[in-house]
């Protein structure tokens, strides 16, 4: 059943509010995509902060350029649905990622969901980066990945001084079994 202007209106304000608000934003096109599937990869989004949202390419088009964000998403093929990030600007576009790489295991759902491409900090993402982007180590993991490589130099020291003290132990065992 067709929107009327004034359904068409509360869209278009919730798609504002909700560019307003997002850090990055994700454009996927999907086909063949269940429900449950579908549900999934939206509980999936609301817990790292994310929103899976479909509407009409015009009402797409002119929140974003309300927004002041350069793209088309009529240049898209096929339908087209938007992945905003709330909190962490990648986790998304993992999550989505990751989403795909389960699918494509089942033959049966096969490129149901795809990367069209992406908005980060009002630059326009390609396909290809957003890619990029959702093989990127997540936040924690980088964290870790810090502390570890600041941590080395001191473990190394510590392994050191260890050394020197095993070796004064083996020097001190050599002479009293010596005498």
């Amino acid at each position: 059943m067709p929107k009327n202007k004034i359904q068409k209106g509360e869209i278009f304000r919730d798609l504002n509010e909700r560019i307003k608000k997002s850090k990055s934003l994700v454009f996927a096109g999907f086909n063949a995509f269940g429900v449950k599937d579908n549900e999934d990869l939206r509980d999936k989004l609301r817990k790292a902060g994310g929103e899976y949202y479909v509407a009409k390419k015009t009402l797409m088009n002119l929140a974003l350029k309300e927004n002041n964000l350069d793209i088309n998403v009529k240049d898209f093929d096929g339908k087209v649905a938007v992945i905003f990030s709330y909190e962490d600007e990648v986790a998304p576009a993992k999550i989505l990622g990751n989403f795909c790489k389960e699918k494509d295991k089942d033959k049966d759902k096969a490129g149901c969901i795809f990367f069209l491409g992406g908005i980060l900090e009002g630059k326009l993402l390609s396909k290809k980066e957003v890619e990029a982007l959702s093989e990127l180590p997540s936040k924690i993991e980088l964290y870790a990945r810090l502390v570890g490589s600041i941590n080395a130099p001191i473990s190394g020291f510590v392994g050191v001084l260890a050394g020197n003290l095993r070796g004064l132990v083996t020097v001190l065992k050599a002479i009293e079994v010596k005498k």
